[in-house]
């Protein structure tokens, strides 16, 4: 009889398995329908770790410089996401300003932060194990902020937007618009890990 924390289940058709441990680039496949299963967590956070790091010095440049300049007339004009926030709000449009504010900038940034804590091996002597203070809580506000974190929404209103200022003003791209095309890419890779990885590296305390 095989202990139950020796089992694994298929989540696409919930075939159960014995688990096996896995070297570094191993993957565990289901034999029925050949969804992953289980990889090395070591490994997958040894990814993720720098991903989030870049991420994160991205995410300050998005927000620190401006997204686009335009020329009109004579007139030149540029904002930053946290200028347009503002203004938005200014106008009496306090509602838009702060979904924005939420879905593209807050949400994004906490999810963030929550990954790197939970990402980085622990190194205080008093707690070996690696056990973080309130690593399930943690998990499941990243779980419940994932469906509302929008870059790559706002990315594209943003783009639509310039296509059809270019025939009244000379649009300028600016450093934060290249930085939040980045930014949805990486964004996309670093949020779509499984979970799963994380107990597992907290339950072997590395």
């Amino acid at each position: 009889m095989h202990e139950i924390s020796d089992l694994i289940a298929c989540e696409q058709c919930d075939a159960v398995f014995q688990k096996l441990s896995l070297a570094n680039g191993e993957i565990a496949r289901c034999t029925r329908c050949g969804a992953e299963m289980d990889r090395n967590a070591q490994q997958r956070r040894n990814h993720l770790l720098p991903l989030t790091i870049a991420s994160l010095i991205i995410f300050v440049i998005a927000n620190t410089f401006p997204i686009v300049e335009m020329e009109l007339q004579g007139l030149h004009s540029q904002t930053t996401l946290i200028g347009a926030v503002l203004s938005l709000a200014t106008e009496g449009i306090s509602i838009v300003a702060l979904l924005v504010l939420a879905t593209t900038i807050l949400f994004p940034f906490m999810q963030m932060l929550i990954l790197f804590y939970l990402l980085v091996p622990s190194r205080n002597p008093d707690n070996p194990l690696g056990h973080r203070p309130g690593f399930s809580l943690l998990i499941r506000v990243m779980q419940m902020l994932r469906p509302w974190g929008m870059v790559e929404v706002f990315l594209l209103g943003v783009l639509v937007a310039l296509i059809k200022l270019s025939n009244m003003a000379t649009i300028i791209p600016g450093i934060a618009l290249w930085a939040f095309c980045m930014l949805t890419v990486m964004l996309t890779v670093v949020v779509s890990f499984n979970p799963r990885y994380l107990w597992q590296l907290e339950e072997s305390g590395q």
